[in-house]
């Protein structure tokens, strides 16, 4: 098992718990982004910053029992595929009987701003993304290592 992160958009708290909670549990954390980002990781993977860089390269990484962050819906729906955990930095689970519809809800939207719309970013960070994001990573490695025994 390993954790593995989309650093290209991962906030700083979430990186941060990663890092600690697999020294914690000795799982190695593997981080993901393109050269315009300044990772500090210990096993850090840089790629170029062409589209979807970064996503395809954690794909390939994946292996079935690993953890992996991100905030793509489409990564996630792939990563999910392979039989991996998969968790948001804001601490929801994805799971795969949700993942047609958050994909279904990506194409409207991306449609709709094509057609020249505007869509709300996401909100502001908070602390309870963080105690959220931290008690979702302890559930899946909990979880996990349960199944591994």
């Amino acid at each position: 098992m390993k954790i593995l992160i989309d650093a290209d958009a991962c906030p700083r708290a979430a990186l941060q718990y990663c890092l600690e909670s697999g020294k914690k549990h000795n799982i190695p954390v593997w981080t993901v982004a393109s050269f315009n980002h300044n990772i500090l990781s210990d096993h850090h993977i840089t790629v170029g910053s062409a589209s979807q860089e970064a996503d395809i390269k954690v794909i390939n990484l994946t292996e079935a029992g690993d953890i992996i962050i991100t905030q793509d819906w489409g990564l996630a729906s792939m990563v999910l595929a392979k039989l991996a955990y998969c968790l948001n930095p804001t601490g929801t689970e994805y799971s795969p009987e949700k993942m047609d519809f958050l994909l279904e809800e990506r194409e409207i939207k991306a449609k709709f701003r094509r057609g020249g719309g505007r869509t709300k970013g996401p909100s502001k960070r908070t602390q309870a993304d963080d105690s959220r994001f931290a008690a979702g990573l302890e559930r899946i490695i909990s979880s996990s290592k349960i199944k591994e025994e």
